[in-house]
């Protein structure tokens, strides 16, 4: 094994945690002495303006052979901050979770258990979620559209407690909000998953990062995720589906219309309606439109398609 390697990492992406962070680490050091000594534990201080960077640099000085600590210019995002974690992560697996103590340490050696059963990525679960009714209710409803849309059966996409192979984690294109779809993207790229429940605390210092703005901003980038996974080599057949569907509306429309003009000798005060039928049709048609060309700039490309992932290779 390479010196530098470790057997596991675990990446904290942190904003505003400075109370939090001396005690999760505590919590860390104690459950990770009963599983080996060859670890780090990473953690990205996203922009935070409270204390957290000068934290960050006591843990390094008290523990420098177990802390990395890396500081964001400013906050971009969990996204970002696991991204760099990922990139400087050493251990053959990399275990994420929360900086603000709602994420239980003693939950890591069930993690590393699931893993080692030939899993890519084991996601955690909050079955007793110790957060708000507006939180937990949202959050239920994002999980229900989030596996409706990309297939992958999961109760709990967003948990920020997951374990990873390396290799999966360091493959990881993260922006935005694409950190609550990590399952749909690693699932597509035809990586196993796995879900274990987990504990999950209430928080003890700070104040959640939630927002509606976030929730907003989640679904959008749900769209984007599932364009990127699935369509991105097939265009027309996201925007020629979509296309389709407009256009069979909109001509259904024409038929009832041009049904009552000769019926009745007029539309039946169904302008409206005729207008939309029009609308819908053109949409239609510039949708597949669309669809066609996104196919013809894919193949003028000329790229070759490096989206796989070979899983094994056997020669003599």
């Amino acid at each position: 094994m390479n010196n530098n390697q470790k057997e596991i990492s675990i990446v904290i992406p942190a904003y505003n945690e400075a109370e939090s962070l001396p005690i999760l680490c505590d919590e860390i050091f104690e459950v990770m002495k009963n599983i080996t000594n060859n670890y780090e534990v990473l953690i990205i201080n996203d922009g935070s303006n409270d204390t957290t960077p000068a934290v960050i640099e006591n843990l390094f000085k008290d523990n420098s052979e177990r802390i990395i600590g890396i500081s964001l210019q400013t906050n971009f995002g969990k996204a970002t901050a696991l991204k760099t974690g990922f990139k400087k992560a050493r251990g053959k697996i990399i275990i994420t979770m929360d900086a603000d103590l709602q994420d239980d340490p003693k939950e890591i050696p069930n993690f590393i258990a699931k893993i080692n059963e030939d899993c890519d990525l084991v996601s955690g679960w909050k079955q007793n979620r110790q957060d708000s009714f507006v939180k937990n209710s949202s959050s239920k409803f994002f999980n229900f559209i989030t596996s409706l849309f990309s297939k992958i059966k999961l109760h709990d996409f967003n948990c920020g407690f997951k374990a990873y192979k390396n290799e999966v984690a360091r493959g990881l294109d993260l922006y935005g909000q694409l950190h609550r779809y990590i399952p749909v993207i690693v699932g597509n790229q035809g990586y196993k998953i796995a879900e274990i429940p987990v504990h999950h605390r209430k928080r003890k210092y700070g104040k959640s990062k939630y927002g509606p703005v976030r929730f907003l901003n989640g679904f959008l980038d749900l769209l984007t995720v599932i364009v990127l996974t699935k369509y991105f080599r097939r265009p027309a057949h996201f925007f020629g589906g979509l296309g389709a569907i407009a256009l069979s509306s909109g001509f259904i429309i024409g038929i009832y219309i041009t049904y009552l003009k000769f019926a009745y000798g007029s539309i039946q005060g169904r302008l409206p309606l005729f207008i939309t039928g029009i609308l819908l049709i053109m949409v239609g048609v510039q949708l597949i439109s669309l669809g066609l060309i996104g196919e013809m700039f894919v193949k003028i490309s000329g790229k070759e398609d490096d989206s796989y992932k070979v899983k094994k290779v056997v020669k003599s």
